[in-house]
């Protein structure tokens, strides 16, 4: 088998709602949460307390055994000294994309070692680089939603700067994908992460949950003109991050235990949600399922 037809049968990126077949994670004690000396800069990196490595820990195992069940292969990122805790997020650092995966260049400064590591992941794969964001270009996957193979929805936050999608889009440009960038909210400002992906989730190719009052006009038109059916999440489970919902396809869904209200919501729109407890790893320092996730590869 050459390695090109390897590669085709490990990667893809177009879609974010298909049977979830492969996917990346970087677990609490590969990020150093068990480290004091990663574990002691909480506050900087905007976590909301002093992380409980146990129990998170134990959160990241239940999250990983529903992704088996699920029917997914589940590859872990090898622990490294650059890595923060924040890497147990692990979607944002690089996009997949059918051509390979772009190395992104996170908008907090802590993060951006964390591309390097994707790389070497990569590398060891032997799932090929598309490219590579560089300085000013900022970028993050969390605000990176593809609408469908041939369309990318880029938000444009103090996270993911303008150098960035251009670099995005320069790249995907020659292989015919169209890159849409609209603007995010202020929110609570620079230092508290507000994502793309914390305002709207893709649940099926028509459906998203989205948080609508939040969401800027120009995205709620076009998700409008391409007829997709908006679920609003319990808006009194905004803070503990119900928008942040992970499709593992064939009408299931991965969430935060604790959005009860938003989950039910889910489950009379039709839906089989799965969910697994978030209150450490994903409520403290502001990542949800989809942030704890990089999908690889997806049928």
């Amino acid at each position: 088998m050459t390695t090109s037809t390897l590669n085709r049968t490990q990667f893809n990126g177009h879609s974010m709602v298909g049977t979830l077949q492969r996917v990346l994670v970087c677990s609490p004690r590969n990020a150093g949460w068990d480290d004091p000396q990663r574990s002691n800069r909480w506050r900087e990196l905007g976590f909301h307390h002093a992380p409980d490595f146990d129990t998170a820990q134990q959160q990241h195992e239940i999250l990983t055994r529903e992704l088996k069940s699920a029917g997914a292969e589940v590859l872990e990122l090898p622990t490294s000294q650059d890595l923060s805790l924040d890497a147990v997020y692990a979607h944002d650092s690089s996009l997949a994309t059918d051509f390979g995966l772009i190395l992104l260049r996170p908008g907090k400064i802590n993060r951006q070692a964390e591309a390097a590591q994707h790389g070497r992941f990569c590398r060891s794969a032997e799932i090929p680089i598309l490219g590579e964001i560089s300085a000013p270009g900022s970028a993050e996957a969390g605000d990176i939603l593809w609408l469908d193979d041939k369309m990318l929805l880029i938000g444009r936050s103090y996270r993911t700067n303008s150098s960035g999608i251009e670099q995005i889009e320069k790249l995907l440009s020659l292989h015919g994908i169209e890159v849409v960038s609209v603007p995010l909210p202020h929110g609570a400002g620079p230092d508290v992460c507000l994502h793309l992906m914390s305002l709207i989730s893709l649940l099926d190719e028509r459906t998203a949950i989205v948080d609508l009052p939040w969401l800027a006009v120009e995205t709620v038109e076009l998700l409008r003109s391409r007829n997709f059916r908006m679920i609003e999440i319990d808006p009194s489970e905004r803070d503990t991050l119900a928008c942040n919902v992970l499709a593992l396809g064939n009408n299931r869904l991965l969430a935060i235990e604790e959005n009860r209200g938003t989950n039910e919501r889910l489950r009379g729109a039709g839906f089989d949600v799965r969910t697994f407890p978030g209150s450490e790893l994903c409520i403290n320092g502001g990542g949800g399922p989809t942030c704890l996730t990089r999908p690889l590869l997806r049928a």
